[in-house]
This record gives C-alpha cells, structure tokens and sequence, in this order.
C-alpha cells in the first residue's frame, strides 16, 4: 500500500523491464520515482529492488517509444523527458552479433549496441586484426538477396547448419551471473598494440609475424586468425549460380540501401541480439596497405574484391575476367601449399615490400620520395595518336594527328610540323572520365575520353600503337583528370601500375599452358562469374570442357612466380583498374527532372548517369564543391559548386542520410595522413557525416 503522504508529492510510478541475458523471462519492476531523480539513481534503485549480486556495469536504461538509450546518469528524468507512460528496458549495452565477412565467413561476436555504429565498427575491427576501422561499415543484406536466400532454404531438404566462428572467448553458463564477465572481450584496454612489436608463439616458441598478430589481447588464435588472413578454396559452381547477382545497374542500387548511419547505434536501427549483418568496406580509398601488419585486411579486401567480380557486382571485359581467374587460381595452389601458410617468413615480406616500395595500393597513386629533378618544368608527351568522335550514322574511323599533352590538357595538330601553331582542338581533361578500351590479344589500346560540358559529356577516343606509348598517355588522363600533372610523383607508379596490368593481359605461348594435366582438375568454374562458365560451356554433353581451363592456365604463366601476398595485391590493383571500380549507385530524382537518373558516387566525384542507357551524363569533382547539405522535411540533398554550379536530388533507392555520410565519409577519409599515426578525428567525421536532423 502506498501512503496518502507519498501520492500528494511529485513522485510517480516508473514501470522498467529487466533483461535477465541468457534468461527467456525479463521480469518488470515498479520503482516510485519523481522528476528531479537523475537516471544513475533510477539505476540504483532498480538494482536495489532487483537484490541480486552481480556485475551490472555493462547494463543501460533503452527507452523503447522513443528508440534511444539513457546513457547520460547525470540526467534528470525531467531533463530526459521520461515520464510515467514511459516504457524503460535495463539491458546489457554489449550484445552477440553474426557479422558475414567480405570473404563469406559468419564471425559471432559481443558488440557495443550503445555505441554509434562509427566506434562499433572500431572496436569490432580491433578484434578481427583490420586497420583503418574507417574505411569498413556494416550493412544490412538488400530483401532481394534475402528473397534469393529464402527460395534456396525452401528447395534445400536437408537442413542448412551454418558454419560460424564464434570470437567470444569467455566461458558463459547460462543463469550462472558469475560466468558472465560482461568486460572480458570488449572491455580490454590493450585490444592491439600501438608499437606492432612481434609476439611469440606459445606452441613452439618461435616470434609469430607481425603480419599474423598485433593485436595483444585478441581471440584470433592461429586457426582462428588462418580463416581471416587466408584464401580459401572457391565455392562450387552450383552454390554460386544460387547467389544473388545484380543484372541492371538499377540492382546495383539496391544492394547499397542498406549501409547503417555511422551516428546512431545499433539498437536505434532497430538491429536486435544475434542479428545477422555484413561487414563491408564501404569507401574505396585503401590507405596505407602494408603487407607487414595488413594480412588479414589484404585478404579480406581480396575476397572483397573477388566476390564482386565473381557475382558481376562489377562489370569486367572477358580479357580482365580471365586474368582474375588466373590469380585466383594462383593463390588458391598457393594457400594449400605449407609453404604459403608459413608466415613467419620474413624474406617474402621483405620481397614484397621491396617491390612495393615506390608504389602505393592506393586510389591516389604512391606517394615517392624522389621528385622529378626539375619541378619547375612540367613534362610533356608528343606523339601520332589516331582520333575518333563518334557522331550518328558515322562508321568508327580513326584519323592520326600529331598529339601534345601537357599540363592537364591535349591538343592535336595536322602533323608535327604544325605543333609549332594554333591547335585544331585543345581538350581540357580536368574532371573528365577516363575508360581503358583495350584488347591486348587484338593489339588494341584505346583511351576513351568523357569530357564534360555545359549541356553533358563530349565522348573522344584515342588509339595507341602499343603498350609504352598506351601506358604513358593513359596515366597522364588518369592524372589530368584528377586536376595533376605529370610532374606528380604518382605520375611514374601509375605508368609502372598500367604496364604490369597489360603484362598480366599478355597470352601466353607456352605448350604447358594447355597440356598442363592440372587442367583436369582445377574446375575452372569456381574461378569465373557463372555468366561466362555458361559462355564456354560445350552445349553437347560429354564434350571437352577444357578451352576455359586451357585459357586460365595460359593466363597463369603470367602470374605463375608471384608470392602470395604479391597476387593478392595485383589482384586489388587490377579490380581498382576497372572503370566501374569504386562507384557506388543509387535511384535519384534530380530537381526539375521527370524522370529517374542513377547517381554514381566514387572517391573524389559523383556522376549522372542515364538510368536507361548507362552512360554519364555529367560529372562533378569533390575538389570543386563549395558546400552540401540536406532538406531533412523534403529529404532532398543540395550540393553548390564553383563557377555557381548547384544540384538538388532526393534519393529514391535509399534513405537520402546514406548518400550525404558517402560524400562527408569520402572528404573526410582525403584528410587522412601518415603522420596521424592511426588516430581519427571522430568528431570531425560526424561533423561531415552527421548532418542536422
């Protein structure tokens, strides 16, 4: 009974549901509370009232109406806003959640569902050995890979058990509070070692790699770390044919609506224990990869990489396909050779590193200590180039000019003899688009160039005589279009980057290549995207299959020496190398547009493009935004450029906070430097990202 005294005060009834973990019952409590009690002394009252000895430092108040947690104790329950009619859960902040990784593995692992999805990924990729959390986020799986997934369950007889790695290393009984140790994962300070020093194995007493374990206090333990940090063997053709594969760039679209908000939690998205989610690498800047301390992030931006081009999430011309396949089967001999798993061998890091010293695994080329000897003179290339401006009912025919590429632009002249005069045409490529068009085996090397103008993009295409010559002018666009020079010292690594691709592409003639009795059984189907299986499938059956085999295994003479970190990384240089890499589409509806366009966002541009045809219809470069933001009533994002250049679109793929923290996260990641030593500004990414709802 209450007394008469107690109902005439400012106190009142506050109803709080208690999350027992590892208990089906979540028992309620009424506590009488007035306005002015802080929520640290709900707490207290509720744990009095609870009476039973246990660790609730990891436990919070989540108010379920409306969709937060009370995580400020100093608080008043006035100050929150909680009331009577309040509905108040008092739950552990850290909670077991399935992650798919970039290689298909499911980790199962405590996770902060309190923290911002940010801070989340932070500690989540501290666990896993990953640097750089920042270029990761989670996403939730788009209804049609869970529709695909579903119809696969109902026609699978036997019951599917999911192989899952479980990274919670604390013994847990249930209804034991003592066994719970709700700080032993993720609560541990030293989660990795700042200073990378090399540890010691405990089986056999030799200094494990620093490319294995930097982490002190990290689950991974070898076996565990092995699936992270290595390659394993490709799926069957069947399984593969069963997974979701986007065929228009409108189911590209799809695939990226469901990228959590960096500045919410998990519990604020509606994200429940035990969910399952993908762990991503959402921006396509890659910096710093460092074969040393990068193992298991390589391999995971390597499987990345490899489903993408397996699934056709990226288109490739079928040249590219087959050099893929040749890496993959390359490091797939490597990964079940002893040798291969041998990480404690520090001569290949060393070889790798020699041979990546002058050249950085990044979008932006490396950065080299030599510069060019004369920085006060800016190269310059000159030679015979075939041009071609494709215009209606006109056959594709190239005329030779005498080309000049200096600065960021290219002019061409009637012959060398006219170089001295006036230009027939001076094409500035500062943000243009830049696609390779090129056949090695049919001795074609093509640059096409999308121009833009004031009414969309002038399509030009260039023709080279040969590798060297495709090289050096290719890498010049590439640069020209970022608005640098060839005086850049990215300039050389990119020309070395363009040549070891065309290397790859080179056939070889070796008799090996296609009597190699490997052929037999190497199932050359696990290695290609099902498209292209089906396309050197013999329609007779019994028939011989080994064409396809016979052309991966030539393609492998080219790559046959490569250790196995080494072919990872060409692997990530020859996706990067792909004009689709890197582009992230969504469905927009441009203002004073009837109709729906596909936004294209990369690293340092975004792009229209023709949701019809697919081709750009303009694009704007990150270096010349003035400023963005977003009409949260309307959900419409406005972007202003120089030259009084200004946008509007709303997002009809996904929720218009998605594609505004793409363009923040990307201009926040273009701050980043090597002197940061690996610490973030995380306040000025919510800055950027955030915006103001």
């Amino acid at each position: 009974m209450t007394s008469s005294k107690e109902y005439g005060s400012n106190s009142w009834e506050l109803i709080v549901t208690v999350d027992h973990q590892y208990e089906e019952e979540q028992k309620e409590f009424t506590l009488r509370v007035s306005g002015d009690l802080h929520i640290g002394g709900v707490m207290l009252k509720l744990v009095e009232q609870i009476n039973l000895s246990r660790d609730w430092s990891d436990y919070a108040l989540w108010w379920e109406q409306k969709k937060c947690w009370l995580l400020k104790t100093h608080w008043t329950l006035d100050k929150c806003g909680v009331q009577a009619d309040a509905t108040l859960l008092f739950t552990p902040q850290h909670k077991m959640l399935r992650l798919c990784l970039p290689n298909m593995k499911t980790v199962r692992l405590k996770v902060s569902f309190s923290s911002v999805v940010f801070k989340a990924v932070g500690d989540i990729c501290k666990t896993l050995n990953i640097r750089r959390s920042e270029e990761l986020s989670l996403l939730k799986q788009s209804e049609d890979t869970l529709k695909k997934k579903k119809k696969k369950d109902k026609n699978t007889k036997e019951p599917v058990i999911e192989d899952i790695l479980n990274l919670y290393n604390s013994p847990v009984i249930s209804g034991s509070p003592g066994n719970e140790n709700p700080g032993g994962l993720y609560s541990s300070p030293g989660l990795y070692s700042k200073t990378m020093i090399p540890i010691y194995d405990p089986v056999n007493g030799t200094p494990v790699s620093s490319t294995i374990t930097w982490f002190s206090d990290s689950p991974l333990t070898a076996p565990n770390c092995s699936i992270l940090a290595f390659s394993h063997p490709n799926c069957s053709p069947e399984t593969l044919a069963e997974m979701y594969q986007p065929r228009t760039l409108a189911d590209k679209a799809k695939l990226n609506a469901g990228w959590l908000d960096s500045s919410r939690s998990l519990m604020e998205q509606s994200v429940q224990e035990d969910d399952q989610l993908l762990l991503r690498f959402k921006y396509y800047t890659f910096f710093d990869l460092n074969p040393k301390y990068d193992a298991v992030r390589i391999n995971q931006l390597y499987e990345q990489a490899r489903w993408a081009i397996l699934l056709e999430e990226i288109d490739c011309t079928e040249e590219e396909m087959l050099i893929f396949a040749a890496l993959q089967y390359h490091l797939s001999k490597l990964s079940l050779s002893s040798e291969a798993q041998d990480f404690t061998n520090e001569s290949e890091v060393d070889e790798v590193e020699a041979a990546l010293s002058n050249l950085e695994v990044t979008l932006e080329g490396g950065k080299m200590d030599n510069i060019l000897e004369d920085i006060t003179d800016i190269p310059k290339l000159a030679d015979n180039l075939r041009l071609f401006r494709p215009k209606k009912l006109t056959l594709k025919a190239f005329k030779q000019y005498w080309f000049v590429f200096k600065d960021t632009s290219v002019s061409y002249f009637k012959n060398k003899e006219a170089g001295h005069g006036e230009p027939i045409e001076k094409l500035n490529l500062k943000g243009c688009e830049v696609v390779p068009d090129v056949n090695v085996a049919g001795r074609k090397f093509g640059i096409k160039l999308l121009i833009p103008v004031a009414d969309g993009m002038n399509e030009v295409y260039l023709r080279c005589d040969n590798e060297n010559q495709y090289a050096c002018w290719m890498a010049a666009c590439v640069l020209a279009a970022k608005g640098k020079t060839m005086a850049d010292s990215s300039y050389r690594p990119e020309v070395h980057k363009i040549l070891s691709f065309l290397k790859m592409k080179n056939r070889s003639t070796s008799p090996q290549a296609v009597s190699d009795p490997e052929s037999m059984d190497m199932k050359p189907e696990r290695f290609v995207s099902p498209r292209y299986a089906k396309k050197y499938k013999s329609k007779q059956p019994g028939v011989i299959k080994e064409p396809l085999a016979a052309r991966i295994l030539e393609a492998h003479q080219n790559v046959a020496q490569m250790p196995l970190v080494e072919a990872k990384l060409r692997f990530i240089q020859a996706w990067q190398s792909l004009p689709e890499f890197g582009l992230t589409y969504y469905i927009v509806r441009f203002k004073g547009s009837k109709k729906d366009d596909l936004l294209g966002i990369s690293y340092n541009r975004l792009i229209r493009i023709d949701a019809a045809t697919g081709d750009p219809i303009t694009t704007w470069r990150f270096s010349s935004m003035k400023q963005w933001n977003v009409n949260w009533e309307i959900r419409q994002v406005a972007i202003e450029f120089d030259q009084n250049v200004s946008i509007a679109f709303t997002c009809l793929s996904a929720d218009c906070k998605i594609v505004h923290e793409y363009i923040g996260g990307y201009i926040f990641l273009s701050t980043r430097s090597k002197d940061q030593n690996e610490t973030l500004d995380e306040d000025l990414f919510h800055k950027l990202t955030g915006g103001q709802e």
